[in-house]
């Protein structure tokens, strides 16, 4: 990266995105167990369908934790069916369910007692479970700092110069934990915003134009901003 003059503006960044869009924190669900449900649909599809799912199990009054469990896997697909991939989505929700009704007895409190990296790799040997899955129930349902890593997270930092290209999750989320203090409601906002940036701007080819984080592009040599991007290097 030599000729860029780089930094890491991890607050400054929050703050610009916050005065542009303000608040945009968003539920998952109603409940811990809505929560659990939604972070499973919410994979590969947009908000509304995962309304739409939860909506439908919500109306069979099946937002119970004994009843998912007892329920056919074939009736949880078809109510489910409005988030998409619903065959795959509901051997997940399975496994999760029971984890949650056979470790813990059906006890959100209790299970969200345990210490967080240990919960943390139950929620991993779920089936179908990994990461940003695991860690968006941590945060949205259990109220635990841990930092959601997508695509729009990695595109903003890697497109900025704030961490290397080839960085994986881990690597990424160290970086937001270790420089932000660890608040769940901070994690959960920021999240937020860099959905927001990432869908109006920070997309499969930038559109920095109008972006509220475009003044912290580094500079090239002749003084202008722009990303980051592989094709820019010899």
């Amino acid at each position: 990266m030599e000729g860029f003059r780089l930094t890491f503006p991890l607050r400054t960044a929050f703050d610009r995105l916050l005065s542009a869009y303000g608040s945009g924190r968003r539920p998952l669900g109603k409940t811990p167990l809505e929560t659990l449900l939604g972070a499973v649909l919410a994979q590969n599809t947009a908000p509304q369908n995962v309304e739409r799912a939860l909506a439908n199990l919500r109306e069979a009054g099946l937002l119970d934790l004994r009843r998912l469990v007892a329920l056919a896997p074939e009736e949880l697909a078809e109510l489910i069916r409005p988030a998409g991939y619903q065959q795959v989505k509901t051997k997940r929700l399975r496994s999760l369910l029971r984890l949650v009704a056979e470790r813990y007895e059906g006890d959100f409190d209790a299970m969200f007692a345990v210490h967080p990296l240990t919960l943390r790799e139950e929620l991993l040997a779920a089936r179908g479970i990994g990461p940003e899955t695991a860690d968006a129930i941590l945060l949205y349902a259990g109220q635990i700092p841990k930092f959601i890593v997508d695509t729009h997270a990695q595109r903003v930092l890697t497109r900025h110069g704030w961490i290397e290209f080839d960085a994986d999750y881990d690597a990424i989320q160290e970086y937001f934990e270790s420089g932000l203090e660890p608040d769940a409601g901070l994690y959960n906002e920021y999240h937020a915003l860099l959905v927001r940036v990432g869908k109006e701007h920070c997309k499969s080819t930038p559109i920095c134009e109008g972006c509220p984080l475009a003044e912290l592009l580094p500079e090239d040599r002749s003084g202008n901003r722009r990303p980051l991007v592989p094709e820019y290097f010899d």
